[in-house]
């Protein structure tokens, strides 16, 4: 119960908040786009650069903490985008929107703040370590199949640049190569420049949580129920199933073995829709998975808290 009420709870009442804020017009849905966008585009793209930026490459890269958690999300993206093509009998450009949505846990506004929250800021290294990886994996997966099936018979030559041109205009990835630039190079920043960013990051992640909240409002299910909670089970479940069974298997320290576990249980991110809104597909199913699965994490995230060493 400690769990629920000191490390869980504080983080989705300011999800909360921003749900409340809006459903009673008291924060309008322009608001929501612009402080979202302050949020992805500028607010934690400067969160991960500095992260990146200060991260012991040599001592949190390790192979057996990213092949578990990785070794999961491959798993899920497969049997989302499996299942929803034999299962739910969608055409494939739908089944791999539905293959992202289980493939893309909120690693980020949910991942960071329940860990530091459950273990403390020193315990984050790993989950850095993972979001580095995150959105490079995700979209390269998810662009490159959809791109494949979208372009049967077609020009395949296009297909590097289309994925990379997608990648490189995501402004996460932009701050987590920037980081990793300045981490190896061993560039000092000027004090006033670092000083800015730190500014920045402090407001990233309690003004992303409210404009989550603000973006959920509008994620209301309307259909696909037996789509939507097969998401659900596969994004709260299977995956941290997997990345237990992998760091087990190969032996992960316990710090990084509840990084990694905490980071796969969390829910679809808001990336989920946005890349099925970009291709149009599957974006009821996305849009309501991300909703009802941040709602049912606040339990499953408690129970893998109340299980992990």
């Amino acid at each position: 119960m400690t769990a629920l009420i000191e490390v869980i709870l504080p983080v989705f009442l300011v999800i909360g908040f921003g749900y409340v804020a809006v459903w009673r017009g008291l924060f309008s849905d322009a608001g929501v786009d612009g402080l979202m966008r302050f949020t992805q585009t500028f607010a934690l793209p400067c969160l991960l650069f500095k992260a990146m930026s200060d991260l012991d490459l040599s001592q949190n890269f390790s192979l057996a903490l990213l092949g578990s958690f990785y070794t999961g999300a491959l798993a899920c993206f497969i049997c989302g985008t499996l299942g929803g093509r034999y299962l739910f009998k969608r055409d494939w450009e739908d089944a791999i929107a539905i293959g992202f949505c289980a493939l893309f846990s909120n690693t980020l506004l949910l991942g960071i703040p329940i860990t530091e929250r459950a273990y403390g800021t020193d315990a984050l290294a790993g989950n850095f370590a993972i979001i580095a990886m995150h959105a490079p994996f995700g979209y390269f997966l998810g662009i490159t199949a959809m791109e494949i099936v979208r372009n049967q018979g077609g020009a395949r030559r296009q297909l590097p640049w289309k994925v990379l041109n997608a990648m490189f205009h995501n402004s996460l990835i932009i701050g987590i190569v920037l980081g990793l630039t300045v981490n190896l190079s061993g560039m000092a920043l000027p004090v006033t420049v670092a000083d800015a960013i730190d500014l920045m990051v402090r407001a990233a992640l309690p003004a992303a949580l409210f404009g989550l909240g603000g973006v959920l409002y509008r994620y209301r299910p309307e259909g696909d129920m037996r789509t939507i909670l097969f998401v659900c089970a596969i994004s709260l479940g299977l995956h941290p199933l997997i990345v237990w069974t992998m760091g087990r298997a190969t032996g992960l320290d316990i710090a990084d073995f509840r990084s990694a576990i905490l980071t796969a249980a969390m829910a679809p991110g808001v990336n989920a829709y946005v890349f099925a809104n970009m291709y149009g597909r599957a974006r009821r199913v996305a849009a309501s998975s991300v909703l009802i699965a941040t709602g049912g994490s606040v339990l499953t995230i408690w129970g893998w808290l109340y299980i992990l060493p």
